[in-house]
């Protein structure tokens, strides 16, 4: 389940026309030749969240964004843009339903050559439909 839903965020994340005017690119891992501005999942990690008589998981994504930009502002722009996209995800999915969507935790660092990157992390809670 893991898998097709990180498979199923990336499209809906490139599926934006606002996003995709502000990113080079939206992949499932960091890209190799893209330049930024450029989003990828940094990490994920599932759990079970199963029931008795249902099947799911709790699935943690870690999503980065790499700008190469000294206006903090445009990157908190485009992060309110993804946050707001990742809100409005349809909960009805091909083989499996989002139960919830929650942020969990942010962090934000200057790297070398004048690169910024912000990790946002989201917990998903999803059941299997049949």
């Amino acid at each position: 389940m893991e898998a097709l839903f990180r498979n199923d965020l990336i499209a809906w994340l490139r599926a934006d026309p606002a996003l995709t005017v502000r990113l080079n690119a939206v992949e499932e891992e960091s890209p190799v030749a893209a330049s930024p501005p450029w989003l990828g999942i940094a990490a994920s990690a599932a759990a079970d969240w199963s029931g008795k008589t249902f099947a799911g998981r709790e699935v943690r994504v870690a999503l980065e964004l790499a700008d190469r930009t000294d206006d903090g502002a445009a990157t908190a722009e485009t992060i309110a843009m993804i946050e707001r996209r990742l809100a409005t995800m349809a909960p009805i999915q091909q083989s499996y339903r989002i139960v919830s969507t929650h942020f969990l935790r942010s962090r934000a660092e200057r790297r070398a050559k004048g690169l910024r990157a912000v990790l946002i992390e989201y917990r998903f809670r999803l059941l299997e439909e049949n």
